[in-house]
C-alpha cells in the first residue's frame, strides 16, 4: 500500500489542535513530513501518524491501551544517555553520529557510547575464519553465557572492561584476524577486499547504536534481569536475524535483481504491489531521509541500478533510501560475501547493545511489563 500524504489544513482536523502543535509533533519525529510537490511552500503530513496521533490525543483511553500503543513506535519508554533521535539527526551521547563516522573507528565510538577511556578501546587479534561468521558468532556468546558473572551489582569500570571483552569475542568471530587492527581493516582483509576499508569504517560507525530498536530493547531486557554482558548481546544478536531488523537488507538484494531484468520502476512497482512494502526505502524516524544512509552512499560509487532505484524509489514512493539499501550496496560495490550486511550490522551494533546493557544495570530497573489479555474468558 502506498504511503498517503494530507494538507496541513486535513490534518489539524484530524488532530483538533493548533499548528503549532503539529508542527512540534513533526520536529519531534512523531509525524512525518515532506514538502508538497505542488507548492514547495507548503507541507505534506503522513496521514497515519497523524491518525496515530489524533487517536492518542482523544483523551479517553485506558492506560492499557496506552502502554500497548507506546511500543509499537510510540512515545519514548524509558530514559537513556546513550543516543538521541531528534531534528532528523541522529546523536551519540550529544555528538552527531554522521561527523563521527567521517574519522572515527567502531571503537572510538565504543570509547563514546561506553563513556570509557577518550583513547578508545582496544581489540586485540583473535580468531580463525571457519565458515559462517554469524554462527561462529552465536556460538562463542553462548559458550559464555553460563560462566561470565551476572552484571547486576559490579562496578561500572569493571563492567567496561567486560564489555571490551566481550567486543573481542565477538570480533573474533565476526572479523577474525592474526593481528590487531582496526575492526574495519579486519573485515576488508578477511574479505580480501581492502579497497573497502574505509566505507566499511564509515559502516560501521552509522550502525553502531539507533535508541531502542528491536534489538537493543531485547538486550536491555536480558540485562535487566541481571544476567551476564554476553547474554545481553546474545539476545541482541537472536533479534538481529529477523528480516524486519538486521536482515532486511535482503530485500534490497531481491530487489537488485529484479530490477537488473524489469527495470528499476517495475521492479519497485512490483514489489510493492507483491508485498505492500519496499523495506529499501523510507524510515518512520527519519521523514525527509535516513542520514546514516547518505552519509554511507557518499563514501562509495555504488553501482548504476542501485542509483536508479534510488531515484525510482523517492519518485514512486515519496520516500529516499534508508541504511538498509546503503549497506546492500556496499556489498555489492565491492562483491563482498553475501552475508557482510548482517555481518557489519551486528559487530557494529554489538558496541551499542553493550551501552544499553550497561546502562540499564546501573539503572537498577527490572523490565517487567504486563500483558493485556485478550483471550477467551476462563
Amino acid at each position: 500500500m502506498q504511503t498517503l500524504w494530507i494538507n496541513a489544513e486535513d490534518a489539524l482536523l484530524l488532530l483538533g489542535t493548533k499548528p503549532q502543535t503539529l508542527y512540534a509533533n513533526v520536529s519531534r519525529g512523531r509525524i512525518r513530513a515532506k514538502p508538497d510537490p505542488a507548492d514547495s511552500r507548503r507541507s505534506l503530513y503522513q496521514v497515519d501518524d497523524v491518525k496515530r496521533l489524533a487517536k492518542r490525543h482523544a483523551g479517553r483511553r485506558q492506560a492499557a491501551a496506552v502502554a500497548a500503543d507506546a511500543v509499537r513506535w510510540g512515545d519514548p519508554v524509558m530514559p537513556t544517555a546513550i543516543s538521541a533521535i531528534t531534528g532528523q539527526r541522529l546523536f551519540y551521547r550529544g555528538r552527531d553520529a554522521v561527523e563521527l563516522a567521517r574519522e572515527l573507528a567502531l571503537e572510538d565510538v565504543a570509547a563514546i557510547l561506553w563513556n570509557g577511556p577518550p583513547n578508545g578501546i582496544s581489540i586485540p587479534a583473535g580468531g580463525v575464519d571457519s565458515g559462517s561468521r554469524m554462527s561462529a558468532a552465536f556460538a562463542a556468546l553462548a559458550a559464555r553465557v553460563m560462566s561470565d558473572l551476572p552484571a547486576l551489582g559490579r562496578n561500572p569500570a569493571v563492567l567496561q572492561t567486560e564489555a571490551a571483552d566481550v567486543l573481542a569475542t565477538v570480533a573474533s568471530a565476526l572479523a577474525p584476524s592474526a593481528e590487531a587492527l582496526p575492526l574495519h581493516e579486519r573485515l576488508a582483509r578477511g574479505w580480501q577486499r581492502p579497497e573497502a576499508a574505509e566505507p566499511t569504517r564509515t559502516a560501521l560507525v552509522l550502525a553502531a547504536e539507533h535508541e531502542l530498536n528491536v534489538s537493543t530493547f531485547g538486550a536491555r531486557v536480558t540485562a535487566s534481569s541481571g544476567a551476564a554482558l554476553s547474554a545481553a548481546v546474545l539476545s541482541g544478536l537472536a533479534a538481529l536475524t529477523g528480516p524486519r531488523h538486521g536482515c532486511a537488507w535482503m530485500s534490497v538484494i531481491t530487489l537488485k535483481t529484479v530490477a537488473g531484468t524489469i527495470g528499476a520502476r517495475e521492479a519497485i512497482r512490483g514489489i510493492l504491489s507483491s508485498d505492500g512494502v519496499v523495506r529499501a526505502f523510507g524510515h518512520r524516524l527519519y521523514p525527509d531521509g535516513d542520514p546514516r544512509a547518505k552519509a554511507l552512499m557518499a563514501s562509495f560509487e555504488a553501482p548504476p541500478i542501485y542509483r536508479e532505484l534510488a531515484a525510482a524509489g523517492e519518485e514512486l514512493l515519496g520516500e529516499p533510501l534508508n541504511i538498509d539499501f546503503a549497506l546492500a550496496a556496499l556489498a555489492d560495490s565491492f562483491r563482498l560475501p553475501e552475508d557482510s550486511p548482517l555481518v557489519i550490522f551486528a559487530l557494529a551494533r554489538t558496541v551499542g547493545w553493550l551501552a544499553h546493557a550497561m546502562e540499564q544495570v546501573e539503572s537498577g530497573e527490572l523490565i517487567r511489563p504486563r500483558a493485556h489479555y485478550a483471550g477467551p474468558a476462563g
